[in-house]
């Protein structure tokens, strides 16, 4: 999209609607404003108990920003059970934009000094816009989907869009809302500042988990 940058993309945000592509070989970009959206309540997050292991264990270690081009190139790549992703080139320069100007952060998970998984998305206001998450090892997308919460939680938020219900996010708690719904949400959670930042990096599992609310 010829003249579609940082600004744009935020007042789409703002509005309900989203960029994808039809395919990584794909060089356009579509808004997508479906009729019912994924959302994750953070106020009834739940942990599956196996995962609760993982994460108090600190079997991964956990940063933010450290490395957000490379989750999104992460993100973007061909993975078993799913061959084919909707992030193009020019989806990836797009949120590198976001990133550099403070918009568009990551979650990454490392084990023995190498990537092991992670997310990203878009903060607008006390809103968090989910865009992807991928995992090299087991439970690594996982851990750092909580760690997120906790950092959400922490900061204030009022809103983690997860754009489509999975049956993996439904684990979580996500569900799915009506358009107009979403749009009250929505409203509600950009007129509010949320701070990605409050909570400090490299908490102990445990004491990150004692954190979350509505985990059982």
């Amino acid at each position: 999209m010829r003249g579609f940058g940082v600004k744009e993309l935020l007042g789409c945000y703002a509005r309900g609607v989203f960029p994808m592509a039809e395919s990584r070989g794909d060089p356009r970009i579509f808004l997508l404003d479906p009729d019912e959206r994924g959302v994750i309540p953070l106020d009834g997050f739940h942990i599956p108990r196996s995962l609760k292991k993982t994460v108090k264990r600190d079997v991964y270690h956990v940063t933010v920003d450290r490395c957000f081009e490379t989750v999104v190139r992460a993100c973007a790549s061909p993975a078993p059970g799913r061959e084919e992703t909707w992030i193009n080139p020019a989806i990836e320069s797009l949120y590198a934009e976001m990133h550099a100007t403070g918009y568009a952060h990551s979650i990454e998970c490392w084990k023995d000094g190498a990537l092991a998984g992670g997310l990203y998305g878009v903060t607008l206001g006390a809103a968090f816009f989910g865009e992807s998450m991928f995992s090299r090892a087991t439970d690594a997308s996982k851990t750092a989907l909580v760690h997120l919460v906790a950092r959400l939680q922490a900061g204030g938020f009022r809103l983690l869009d997860a754009q489509f219900t999975t049956e993996h996010l439904e684990r979580f708690g996500a569900q799915a809302i009506g358009r107009d719904d979403y749009h009250v949400q929505l409203k509600a959670a950009i007129s509010r500042k949320g701070d990605f930042f409050k909570l400090p990096e490299g908490l102990p599992g445990a004491q990150l988990l004692q954190s979350i609310t509505h985990t059982s």
